[in-house]
């Protein structure tokens, strides 16, 4: 919690500039967004809808997924001829170290075209920074009519236990996550927190949503149930190769490349129907998993030498802007060796992405709260 935050500002590598990915997986999880947004207000008039983001992030997509929730809203008010809600109350949740003076700066701007496009005027529609954690309790009971998150819940909130202890720490040699060689204790290391935060998240949000209320979620996942399954894994194991060629150069220690695991996990839909079934506060109304390019598919030969260095280059940046904030704190990395570090990472990316389209698995969900 006190070390991740994707890269701030507007510069090259920030997250701002390097988020075509995760606004990618956005549009393809809107169809059941919006469905599940409808589905809530066939059956309730809102006077005032609590609507939370949880891991918003910053930059252009930190918005959007908003101002299409308010699109669906309105579109039904217009179609119904009364309104269904009548004044918006949203919630913008990150880490504490997220940047949101980047969002609190774009929202003259959001009100402005709340106004023109949808004629509601700032009176309606409050929006507020909620930073904190989301796997606990954020928001007050029964306050919340529905839950967005994603590109979000594949991030831990820690470490996995036990793999941070110094007799343990390096069961994981030479890999940064669950890889082909990874013994199984490492893997049921990472499964066990998976599930304890998957389930503390599902409690926490059991509390604050009213019933009938919704969530849709969308995150990193896997289509086997083999953890390592390279749509699952292989930009981890080849982020690791680029980081042991410099260990190799003695630019970086590699024994602390032996000593880090990266909090993350990406589950299978069996491993999050489980948890959910446990909690019993949910339905699940969908649950699909959608391939997503590296590079968020950009239309690039990839086979040509432009076209490898091109989309190599894409998925470093987009990489860089989400992990550097880990790799600086614990490999504390001087600024010349991290774009080093990503040019190797996109080079090593290109040649693979020419010879094989690994591509992310991405899960969405919509879940609907029963009491």
């Amino acid at each position: 919690m006190q070390v991740l935050h994707m890269n701030k500002g507007n510069g090259d590598t920030s997250y701002a500039k390097n988020s075509t990915v995760q606004s990618k997986i956005i549009s393809v999880g809107k169809p059941i967004m919006k469905e599940a947004v409808l589905e809530m207000l066939c059956n309730n008039v809102i006077e005032s809808m609590g609507i939370a983001d949880l891991g918003c992030s910053s930059g252009p997509n930190s918005l959007s997924v908003i101002s299409e929730i308010m699109d669906t809203v309105e579109a039904a008010n217009r179609l119904l001829g009364r309104r269904m809600v009548s004044e918006y109350r949203v919630f913008l949740n990150d880490l504490y170290s997220n940047d949101f003076n980047n969002i609190f700066m774009s929202l003259p701007a959001f009100y402005d075209r709340l106004k023109e496009e949808k004629g509601l005027e700032c009176e309606s529609c409050f929006i507020l920074g909620a930073p904190g954690s989301f796997y606990g309790r954020l928001f007050p009971t029964n306050s919340l009519h529905f839950v967005h998150s994603s590109s979000s819940l594949h991030w831990l909130s820690q470490v996995p236990a036990g793999l941070e202890s110094n007799d343990l720490k390096r069961l994981n040699k030479g890999k940064l996550y669950i890889s082909k060689s990874s013994p199984q204790s490492v893997v049921d290391a990472y499964l066990l927190q998976f599930r304890n935060d998957f389930s503390l998240f599902i409690k926490s949000r059991s509390r604050e949503l009213v019933a009938g209320g919704r969530m849709v979620l969308s995150f990193m996942g896997r289509s086997s149930t083999d953890p390592t399954t390279e749509n699952s894994c292989y930009q981890w194991e080849l982020l690791a190769q680029a980081i042991m060629s410099l260990a190799r150069e003695g630019r970086i220690e590699e024994e602390k490349l032996d000593s880090f695991n990266a909090p993350y996990y990406a589950p299978c839909t069996e491993e999050i129907k489980d948890e959910i079934q446990k909690e019993g506060s949910f339905t699940i109304g969908r649950l699909e998993a959608f391939e997503i390019d590296w590079d968020g598919g950009a239309v690039t030969d990839i086979h040509t030498p432009h076209g490898k260095l091109s989309v190599g280059r894409r998925v470093a940046k987009a990489i860089r802007a989400v992990v550097e904030s880990m790799l600086e704190s614990h490999f504390g990395i001087e600024p010349d060796v991290m774009d080093d570090l990503f040019i190797r990472y996109g080079d090593i990316v290109g040649t693979h992405l020419s010879k094989s389209r690994t591509k992310y698995i991405n899960l969405v969900m919509a879940l609907t709260k029963k009491w």
